[in-house]
């Protein structure tokens, strides 16, 4: 009876567990598929075909060759694909860089005006990209980097939100531990350098598994800044597919989700321990 009672308890989790990876397999299942049977299943929602659409989990005629032609056939996806890791790489890097130590300075040092930076920060990072957008134009218009990739890059390095998530690691070090520091003739840059940056590593790494997954599917930046296409990353590849290559789709689809979902697994344990660490801190 107990063991029925907490099946019964998993159920609501195991159902909602399926509904969120549904469209995991319905990709998946659209790889393997021929395209007259995508055609058949899809014509009515991308070709204009009458009828209603449908869907199988379960291909008729499984087939790999949506794949090998992205993989073989297909220079444009690995253009696009070196463009996504270069710019992720590089939004990346910066965040470290320059995130790190304005996190570490907000959460460590006092100085005037330190809470309405930090109020400062949080409305920036509530704001979408819509509402930023034409000051970002101008500026990078002005700057004369429109239609470069830095023109996605450096506003995403000095994005607000990396360094709000660290801001709550560092300030959740006891003082105790500093004071030790101290004591022990420890500088303000060597405290910094060998004890906040190892005790605020989760929070690092939460913000830099976080900051390349919005970098790499980032959409709206690049369709607004880039307008030649040997410059967009892979996240714009998608948009350009319809029903005569519809499983190139698919097949682009999974292969885009390789890389994130790579990075998110091998960082896992240190973004639970953030998020739980940002939950009880705040």
């Amino acid at each position: 009876m107990a063991k029925l009672v907490k099946g019964m308890v998993y159920l609501p989790l195991i159902l909602l567990a399926a509904l969120i990876c549904f469209p995991i397999f319905f990709a998946i299942s659209g790889v393997v598929m021929s395209n007259w049977e995508l055609k058949e299943y899809l014509g009515p929602v991308l070709g204009g075909m009458d009828g209603m659409a449908s869907w199988s989990l379960f291909p008729k005629s499984p087939t790999l060759q949506s794949l090998i032609e992205v993989l073989m056939d297909s220079p444009q996806f690995f253009v696009m694909f070196w463009n996504s890791i270069k710019i992720s790489l590089c939004i990346l890097a910066g965040q470290t860089l320059f995130g790190v130590p304005a996190a570490w300075g907000l959460a460590r040092f006092s100085f005037p005006g330190r809470n309405a930076v930090l109020t400062l920060y949080i409305v920036l990072m509530l704001m979408p990209f819509q509402v930023l957008m034409l000051p970002q134009y101008l500026v990078l218009n002005g700057a004369g980097l429109l239609d470069t990739h830095w023109a996605v890059i450096l506003p995403a390095v000095f994005s607000t939100f990396p360094v709000f998530i660290m801001y709550r690691f560092f300030s959740s070090i006891p003082e105790e531990i500093l004071e030790a520091a101290r004591i022990d003739g420890a500088g303000s840059l060597r405290i910094f350098l060998h004890v906040g940056i190892p005790l605020g590593a989760a929070g690092i790494v939460s913000s830099g598994i976080l900051g390349f997954l919005e970098s790499w599917n980032m959409i709206e930046q690049p369709m607004t800044f880039l307008k030649t296409k040997s410059l967009w990353p892979l996240s714009l590849f998608l948009p350009e597919i319809g029903l005569a290559d519809v499983g190139v789709g698919f097949a682009a689809a999974i292969l885009m989700l390789v890389p994130a979902l790579l990075i998110f697994l091998s960082g896992q344990e240190y973004l639970e321990q953030g998020i739980a660490a940002a939950a009880l801190k705040g």
